[in-house]
């Protein structure tokens, strides 16, 4: 996709969000750049924050295929992935498609169900298809979902397994609105939601052409490098039990990728993988008992590790970043 024409389809997708989401920006961004790198997207925060309506207003703005999951402790897997129903007029089994055969899949508090109804994700968000009685189903493109987890200090919740946090590529927190942006929030949905009259901004082809940009987007080799040793540092650090996976570092490399398109460039700076670390990498850690207990926190201590790794600039490998 044309440079310009790239640009002014993320400013009208943002411009959306922005219309019914007050003073979440960054966030608005996050979801827009995991969306384009083919990820997906964990938003958590309390409840009332506006977690599901980022989610719906993201869904909205495209012209694709929408499904929303309301996860509770009684919830299926095969509420998830469909089922195999018998039909006795033509006495064969009939496959009825699950929610999760949508171009968006909007889960909200996924960390109310159970691990078994968590892990009916799995397969679909790794490898875009569906697997029933033996026969696979592929999932149309662009698939992205995007659930909404609340804190797991709170009533009710379960704790999403490893393998289902791998799986998404970055988890934002919402946060409280700043002062402002609440009292616009109290002027514009006093009457009726503004999600209400969202309307599509671009369709399914256009968000695949600006898929299929970022993925043309260069990387060079010193960029890759430094990549690889960000994952590998949070292995070798002696505070994190479980760091970065391969899936984590590669993921990371397609967010920077994303990043770097949406301000413009065909290139990804190291700055890009830098500033993508904390979406990508925090929810995937494990602290070491004696860093937890201590006090600290896999955002502190990925800051940290992220310092320590030397950043490539040109003609100077050896320099360090500051922060």
């Amino acid at each position: 996709m044309e440079a310009g024409r790239f640009k002014a389809a993320c400013e009208r997708i943002l411009a959306s969000i922005g219309q019914v989401v007050d003073g979440q920006a960054e966030a608005a961004r996050l979801a827009l750049t995991v969306l384009l790198a083919q990820g997906h997207l964990l938003v958590e925060d309390v409840p009332g924050v506006g977690k599901t309506m980022l989610a719906k207003t993201l869904a909205r703005s495209i012209d694709c295929s929408v499904s929303r999951i309301q996860f509770t402790p009684d919830l299926l897997p095969s509420d998830v992935t469909g089922v195999s129903i018998y039909n006795q007029a033509t006495r064969q089994f009939e496959f009825r498609p699950g929610a999760v055969f949508a171009n968006i899949v909007i889960g909200d508090e996924i960390n109310r169900a159970s691990a078994k109804t968590q892990s009916a994700l799995l397969e679909c968000m790794e490898e875009h298809q569906v697997t029933v009685d033996g026969t696979s189903y592929v999932l149309s493109e662009p698939f992205m979902v995007v659930a909404t987890q609340n804190p797991i200090e709170m009533e009710g919740t379960y704790p999403l397994p490893e393998a289902q946090r791998d799986r998404f590529m970055a988890r934002i927190s919402m946060g409280y609105p700043d002062a402002a942006a609440e009292a616009e929030m109290l002027e514009s949905h006093q009457s009726e939601s503004p999600l209400l009259r969202v309307e599509p901004v671009v369709d399914a082809a256009e968000i695949r052409a600006m898929i299929a940009t970022v993925k043309d987007v260069f990387v060079s080799a010193p960029v890759r490098d430094y990549t690889v040793e960000l994952g590998r540092a949070t292995r070798a650090s002696e505070r994190i039990r479980l760091g970065a996976s391969p899936r984590a570092v590669l993921q990371l490399l397609r967010a920077a990728k994303a990043r770097a398109a949406l301000a413009g460039r065909d290139f990804v700076l190291p700055d890009d993988v830098a500033a993508m670390a904390p979406e990508v990498l925090t929810h995937r850690l494990v602290l070491d008992r004696r860093a937890s207990g201590s006090g600290l926190t896999a955002a502190a201590v990925l800051r940290a590790v992220v310092d320590s790794v030397p950043i490539p600039i040109t003609g100077q490998s050896g320099a360090r970043r500051h922060g």
